[in-house]
């Protein structure tokens, strides 16, 4: 993994948003292309069109399968032929649809090993669901395309800190009736596997929120119990923790993370306390996902003004997660072989052996 450059996927997001102009910056410093070599996954015309609305300088090489992609270049992957109208600033079904292809694309590749990585850019996809359609996130069509429904926990990273939520992105009502004990021992035994094997911490401590601002029924009968038993499997797990108190004594400082019961829980204080934006990785999967925490961001599109830090942040959490784990799982995959072969224990059979003649002389 140190001798070679990592592959970075990289989706083009809603063609209406920011997207193409945070990839176009991002890559406009060319010493990000010593670190990796980026696939966007995308339309090469709906690149141009951002290009030329834009009027940056950004260069980038057509490629149509991801096996082509040369080194110290931004390759361009088309991953659909089809014309698709931009309307910079407007959620649009198309806009959605050119997302989704592009992501579904990048799932694909990644399952026959083209690349190392994976990067989202902003967008909100769009599935149908019975007789509606119902928004999606990239990090749920990326579960449900490698066929690990629910599996997945996003951490949502600025700095040292770092919170996931035990139920992700739900309505609150949703999210409250899903709370159990089991479900936070999956999610906080999946948290602890991830600082280690992601983020190099050998004896992570992890602070469990409670559901209500005082202590209820919740954390007496589930909560307390969760906490026992992930306890008495070796992980460090403490609390639970009121979230105000928690937060406001800067409590979180103590701690390598934050398990909150549902997403407004975790993404309130961190937008807060964070001064400069998150960045999400997606852990609990066999991928490497990584996104800008933020939106298409509708409202900026096509004005030149979207801030670019975000993603290339995100990119170096890809290249990082991806070193990290290729350190972390090498000793389990070519252990050594035994040097020595056990000594089988005959004593009994050699105390009642007849021996032979010409040893009882």
């Amino acid at each position: 993994m140190e001798d070679k450059k990592i592959r970075i996927a990289i989706t083009h997001g809603d063609t209406n948003g920011i997207g193409y102009e945070i990839i176009f910056k991002t890559f406009a410093d060319p010493a990000i292309l010593e670190l990796c070599t980026p696939i966007i996954y995308g339309s090469p015309k709906v690149a141009a069109y951002h290009r030329k609305s834009l009027n940056m300088q950004a260069n980038f090489s057509i490629i149509s399968k991801a096996e082509d992609a040369r080194d110290d270049r931004v390759n361009i992957l088309t991953c659909f032929d089809e014309e698709v109208k931009v309307e910079l600033g407007v959620a649009t079904k198309a806009s959605a649809a050119a997302a989704q292809k592009a992501l579904l694309r990048a799932v694909q590749d990644y399952q026959q090993g083209l690349f190392d990585a994976l990067v989202t850019t902003p967008a909100i996809l769009e599935v149908v669901s019975g007789e509606e359609t119902v928004r999606e996130s990239q990090q749920r069509c990326i579960e449900r395309a490698l066929g690990h429904d629910g599996k997945s926990l996003t951490i949502h990273i600025n700095g040292g800190l770092r919170i996931a939520s035990v139920t992700g992105e739900k309505p609150l009502g949703d999210a409250l009736r899903e709370i159990r004990k089991d479900l936070i021992v999956e999610k906080a035994t999946v948290f602890h596997n991830s600082l280690r094997r992601d983020f190099r911490l050998s004896n992570p401590r992890i602070a469990l929120l409670q559901v209500n601002p005082q202590s209820g029924a919740e954390e007496e009968e589930i909560l307390k119990p969760a906490v026992t038993e992930l306890h008495n499997a070796g992980i460090g797990v403490f609390g639970p923790y009121p979230a105000d108190d928690y937060f406001s004594h800067y409590e979180h400082t103590h701690f390598d993370g934050t398990l909150a019961m549902y997403h407004g829980q975790a993404i309130t204080p961190l937008r807060m306390l964070a001064e400069e934006g998150r960045i999400e990785l997606t852990t609990g999967l066999p991928i490497v996902h990584t996104a800008p925490g933020m939106g298409p961001s509708y409202e900026i599109a096509g004005q030149g003004v979207a801030d670019e830090s975000q993603l290339r942040n995100a990119i170096y959490l890809a290249i990082d997660t991806c070193r990290y784990r290729a350190e972390y799982d090498e000793p389990t995959t070519n252990p050594l072989k035994k040097l020595y072969h056990e000594k089988r224990d005959d004593s009994e059979k050699v105390r009642f052996s007849i021996p032979k003649k010409n040893e009882a002389d």
